[in-house]
């Protein structure tokens, strides 16, 4: 019997089962990469969660934002209900990196909020993986991050057992090294209390509280308690105290990289004796941190001698997450075509931005290597990888074949071909366990858009459906929403300007049939469940940028994946009285049509007649809302506003666009109150 346990009313449908299969085949071959190729509503969680149960090996996934690590974390919870499953993603609540804004010569101080649920999860994540081998860890793109070195942090455990001697001041001194804290008014996690011959600690990485009980300096027993009811969950033999957080150094190692980083600062200091400006500046913050580390082996933001602290050189990679993992483990990359690709663009914005605080002297150049993997690093650490995407890149394609010059001018409608090749290794789920079909995708005159439009209008409304209608700017969407108003059609718009909560209920109002009509401009993000839209509308399909490009296109086409009606209309200018076709336009109707071929006779071969499946209608929760500038000074707001900025430029450069939304809706927000008179 392996370590996962996998639990489930379902069996593997049809093709599930078959890609099942293929891929841990593949991997039994010792093919390092492969890429499960999957449609809309196929179910590829399951898939996956089969897979590793089949590989039997620890896993680390890996998604592109926050928002879908928690939500496939939650689903292989429920899926491995028995064995460790971690969500770890960045623990900033709030977070203003240190930055260096030159040209208005402005200094941005680093600040951050930890949000403490997260930073828990993150210490039960490394805890497992270093004590236990049935673990799945789903992450963020975070994972690539310097994380503190594993070594460093297992010399830093250490072991408590029953009917041993320990000294209780001796344990405190040991508690307080690692960076716990003793209980004052309110008990805490990382910290910990002494109450005569009872010692409690709560560990980072629990919601209980370990109970030690001493007769004389004898540990007599250790359990696991509630902290405000106390009642007891586990008894225990022995226990390992893990620190309390993951940068915790020990003073011998501390006083050791003192002098390094004194060295290191005289010969900046000597860079810019020059500039007196900049010479005070390094000698200053250099000097108050080495104090701070001297004193209590810690100061804020210790990251930054990173370097030091793991007895690194600057060619060496960073210890991340990954680290952590045993020798061999699985990697699987989620919605792949878009998490590669901030894989790899992560170090050189993280480089950028720190290369400025350094020729500013605002940091030493030893700071540059607290960064992320750069992107050959984290594949030179993986064991076996599976790519996971709807619309594999050129990437994905490159590395799951032998011989991939065959692939890059690859033609998708030759699926037999696929299939039966043996040096293809990317794995196609066409088959829905519900059955249905992908939908007909119709190419019109955009000439004739809006009488076209509104007759699709009134036949989604007699069959009591949905539509929806996607543009490329916000004016095109504002004006074609006013049009159909003024025509009696109950429409409402989307687009970045649109506040987060009201876009989400403007799409619960959808489902709940109080509007008809959407008219949006950016991608609604994936996985969102639409059963009711039967229509969607593609307005200047045939445009050559990334809204229109062949990966968008797919995306648009699959957001009726729930309805077994749905059609697709693509309107597009005519040349010569016949609409133009773009080569994105033209892969996907070819795409789209070779899936719904195979798909159609599958279901007719087995006398499968697909039907809509209505899911329920989930209550919208946000905790997101807008901030209360009313008691800021100008020059504070100025200061938020450059620091927004930043994170939406990176939000949009990572093409997390549902992020750069909302930090757009907080931008327009904050001009609203510079706008505001003085009283």
């Amino acid at each position: 019997m392996g370590i996962f346990n996998l639990k489930s009313k379902y069996k593997p449908a049809w093709d599930q089962w078959k890609a099942i299969e293929r891929i841990t085949s593949y991997f039994d071959a010792w093919n390092k990469f492969n890429t499960l190729w999957w449609v809309t509503g196929s179910w590829k969680t399951f898939t996956m969660a089969n897979i590793i149960k089949n590989l039997d090996k620890p896993t680390l996934i890996i998604a592109h934002n926050k928002t879908l690590a928690a939500q496939l974390a939650q689903e292989f919870k429920e899926f491995f209900p028995d064995n460790a499953v971690h969500y770890f993603v960045s623990y900033y609540d709030y977070y203003q990196p240190e930055a260096y804004v030159k040209k208005t010569d402005t200094y941005i101080e680093k600040e951050a909020t930890i949000n403490e649920e997260i930073d828990r999860l993150r210490h039960a994540a490394t805890q497992d993986l270093l004590t236990r081998k049935d673990v799945i860890i789903v992450a963020s793109v975070s994972c690539i991050y310097w994380l503190w070195d594993v070594s460093t942090y297992k010399e830093q455990s250490f072991e408590l057992e029953v009917w041993r001697d320990y000294i209780i001041e001796d344990l405190m001194k040991k508690l307080v090294s690692l960076q716990y804290r003793r209980a004052t008014m309110d008990f805490k996690p990382w910290e910990f209390q002494v109450m005569w011959d009872l010692v409690e600690i709560w560990p980072p990485s629990s919601e209980t509280v370990y109970s030690l009980e001493f007769w004389w300096d004898e540990l007599s027993d250790i359990n696991r308690r509630n902290y405000l009811t106390w009642e007891v969950y586990e008894n225990y033999q022995k226990i390992d105290i893990f620190p309390a957080k993951h940068t915790v150094a020990t003073k011998d190692r501390i006083e050791w990289i003192i002098p390094k980083i004194k060295k290191e600062l005289e010969e900046m200091l000597k860079v810019f004796e020059w500039d007196a400006l900049k010479t005070e500046r390094l000698k200053t913050k250099v000097e108050y941190d080495i104090e701070m580390m001297s004193e209590v082996w810690y100061v804020n933001w210790i990251e930054n001698y990173s370097m030091y602290i793991d007895w690194r050189e600057k060619w060496d990679p960073p210890s991340t997450l990954i680290h952590y993992f045993w020798d061999d483990f699985l990697t699987i990359v989620d919605e792949s075509h878009m998490t590669m690709s901030q894989i790899w663009a992560m170090y050189a914005w993280d480089r950028s931005r720190k290369e400025n605080l350094v020729e500013n002297a605002f940091r030493l150049p030893s700071a540059l290597e607290n960064r992320p993997l750069k992107f050959d690093e984290f594949m030179n650490l993986q064991k076996k990888m599976l790519f996971v995407s709807a619309t594999p890149s050129e990437f994905e394609i490159k590395h799951s074949s032998d011989r991939p010059q065959e692939f890059f001018d690859f033609d998708l409608t030759k699926w037999k071909f696929w299939e039966d090749s043996e040096t293809c290794r990317i794995v196609p789920q066409v088959i829905r366990p519900t059955w249905l079909l992908d939908p007909k995708i119709i190419v019109r005159d955009m000439e004739f858009m809006i009488d076209d439009i509104m007759n699709n209008i009134s036949e989604i409304e007699e069959k009591n459906e949905r539509m929806l209608i996607t543009t490329l700017t916000k004016r095109s969407s504002e004006e074609l929403t006013d049009y159909l108003k003024e025509n009696w059609v109950n429409v409402s718009y989307l687009h970045s300007e649109i506040d987060t909560i009201e876009r989400l209920e403007i799409l619960k109002n959808l489902r709940e049939w109080k509007i008809d009509v959407i008219v949006w401009v950016n991608l609604l993000r994936e996985g969102l469940d639409l059963p009711e839209v039967s229509k969607i509308a593609i307005v200047d399909a045939e445009k050559q940028w990334f809204l229109r490009s062949e990966t968008s296109l797919i995306q648009i086409v699959w957001r009726a994946a729930r309805n077994s009606k749905w059609e697709v209309i693509m309107y597009s200018k005519s040349v010569d009285w016949v609409p133009k076709i773009s080569p994105a336009m033209q892969n996907t109707i070819d795409l789209t049509e070779c899936r719904r071929a195979i798909q159609k006779d599958f279901n007719d071969k087995n006398w499968i007649t697909p039907k809509t499946i209505f899911s329920s209608i989930k209550s919208i929760w946000l905790k997101w809302k807008k901030k209360d500038y009313a008691n800021i000074d100008e020059k504070t707001l100025e200061k938020e506003l450059t620091r927004l900025q930043i994170e939406m430029d990176v939000a949009a450069w990572n093409m997390d666009y549902e992020k750069a939304a909302e930090i757009r809706d907080e931008i327009l927000h904050l001009k609203k109150w510079k706008k505001k008179p003085k009283k």
